[in-house]
């Protein structure tokens, strides 16, 4: 098969694109066809991580996809050859993720794809659709509520979006760096954009909440949005944290009381909240409630462009298609 991967830790001239033997899936395991490998920042990031060398000898890099199951191991029904499925957390606690034209994977990390739903949007899926149901879902329901979701055009931040429209939250806010963006963050469901470089952010939410704050701020940028934060957080409100930021931790220092402060990492939560966070976004993406973000598309022998479109933070959800 051919196949990207990597064998030491560094910037992208560590990926190499070649052939590979084909894998065979084990007890329990399905080999899936890829025809779409997603990139999200935790896969640059796994790849450029400073140390003495990589987890194992070799590591086909990528978390999430799509595809078709053509193998099925031990254990699991043939009838599920022939089955469109979307994967999520392929490469994690494994070597071998979707950047390539096969994949192994347990039957339960393949989920069956509802027949609207485009590989292309399938690829985009794992990461971010989990992440952001954690986010908005693990502190109860929404009905009532205002959310605030900094950074609506990310993948994670557009997907937190619409969640929160379709869990019917009172009030939705998204602060946004351009009208652009802004644009974006609307469509998934934001009914206020803020514009953080032109605007008093915190002063701004304060107005659009009649001075009472938000009850759920899903987080991007937790350091560098703290001083925000601590202004419009509600009593008895939660920041659900799925990336701190680069600047130092802040101190979980609150003007009100009982405020939950959660850090979300998709790889290791619960599995219980992984199987409704896959149950839920099924039953959105076959009702059509829930779509993707447009992006650019790299062939898989450039995935050193997508892994570095990722890193430069383009806009859009950045997919390879392998087949």
């Amino acid at each position: 098969m051919r196949a990207v991967w990597y064998e030491e830790n560094g910037d992208a001239s560590v990926l190499q694109f070649g052939e590979m033997a084909d894998p065979e899936p084990g007890p329990g395991e399905v080999r899936v066809r890829v025809a779409t490998s997603g990139v999200n920042p935790s896969d640059w990031k796994r790849r450029q991580v400073a140390g003495p060398g990589t987890a194992f000898p070799r590591v086909i890099p990528n978390q999430d996809g799509a595809g078709v199951i053509d193998q099925v191991g031990d254990g699991v029904p043939a009838s599920r050859v022939g089955e469109r499925v979307w994967l999520y957390q392929s490469q994690f606690g494994r070597p071998f993720g979707t950047a390539a034209e096969y994949t192994v994977q347990p039957a339960n990390r393949a989920v069956p794809l509802p027949d609207n739903v485009d590989f292309t949007l399938a690829a985009g899926l794992g990461v971010p659709a989990l992440t952001a149901h954690r986010c908005v879902f693990a502190d109860g329901p929404l009905a009532g509520k205002t959310v605030l979701v900094p950074g609506g055009a990310g993948a994670v931040g557009n997907m937190a979006l619409q969640m929160a429209r379709i869990g019917g939250a009172a009030s939705i806010i998204s602060t946004v760096s351009g009208d652009a963006k802004a644009e974006i963050a609307r469509q998934a469901g934001a009914r206020h954009t803020v514009n953080y470089r032109t605007e008093d952010t915190a002063a701004r939410i304060l107005e659009l909440t009649d001075g009472q704050g938000v009850d759920l701020i899903v987080e991007v940028d937790y350091s560098g949005n703290f001083a925000v934060s601590q202004r419009i957080i509600k009593r008895s409100g939660s920041i659900t944290i799925y990336a701190a930021g680069d600047g130092p931790a802040p101190p979980f220092q609150f003007p009100v009381s009982n405020v939950n402060v959660r850090h979300v990492l998709v790889y290791d939560m619960p599995e219980e909240a992984k199987t409704a966070g896959v149950a839920d976004t099924n039953r959105w993406l076959a009702s059509g409630e829930l779509v993707g973000m447009d992006g650019p598309h790299f062939p898989l022998e450039d995935t050193a462009g997508a892994h570095e479109a990722v890193r430069a933070a383009t806009v859009g959800k950045v997919v390879i298609d392998v087949s």
